[in-house]
């Protein structure tokens, strides 16, 4: 009484290159935001990770190092996947080669 029948309407016939340009047109936006996040976000992230991973492997014995953790100290040796930080006369603590955040110039730590 209250709700009417509802008819399907027949679409009209689209040309066979219309719907292939329609499918083409709907994606474009889709590859847009995939270009601009790579280039706004992930090309970054990749160049930082390569800076990082070569600041790692340059360090050398005597560097003065901060950590992931805040801990500051000078490089005593180095292993493989191992670092042994001198944080204090005689106090020695090992981290893993990864955790150093930044190489600090030389006589910053007193």
């Amino acid at each position: 009484m209250f709700i009417s029948s509802a008819f399907a309407q027949t679409a009209p016939a689209a040309a066979a290159g219309g719907d292939m340009q329609s499918t083409l047109m709907s994606m474009l936006p889709l590859v847009l935001m995939f270009v601009v996040l790579y280039f706004v976000m992930i090309r970054p992230q990749m160049k930082k990770q390569k800076e990082h991973r070569a600041m790692i492997d340059a360090l050398a014995k005597g560097d003065e190092v901060v950590t992931s953790g805040g801990l500051l100290g000078k490089v005593s040796k180095l292993g493989d996947s191992h670092v042994s930080l001198e944080v204090a006369n005689g106090v020695d603590v090992q981290i893993q080669r990864a955790a150093v955040v930044q190489v600090l110039p030389k006589g910053s730590i007193k």
